[in-house]
């Protein structure tokens, strides 16, 4: 989702530069971009019926790409 037509080495360096994982950060679970937003919040969120359009409303500081990565991942 994030770009069709990349090598999967590519995809795995994009996907690395939106999901982070550190362990001060939310236990250690796959995180946005190193802020406090957990990639299962976001697909909860996704599956609760809520639009990107939505997600990006409500916290500003999430991007598009952010959304889509998590998708991907």
């Amino acid at each position: 989702m994030i770009q069709q037509g990349l090598n999967d080495a590519t995809m795995t360096a994009l996907l690395f530069e939106r999901i982070t994982i550190d362990p001060s950060i939310c236990h250690g679970k796959p995180c946005i971009r190193g802020l406090r937003y957990p990639v299962e919040n976001i697909l909860e969120w996704l599956s609760a019926g809520m639009s990107v359009e939505e997600i990006l409303t409500d916290y500003e500081d999430l991007e598009r790409e952010d959304v889509m990565a998590a998708l991907d991942l």
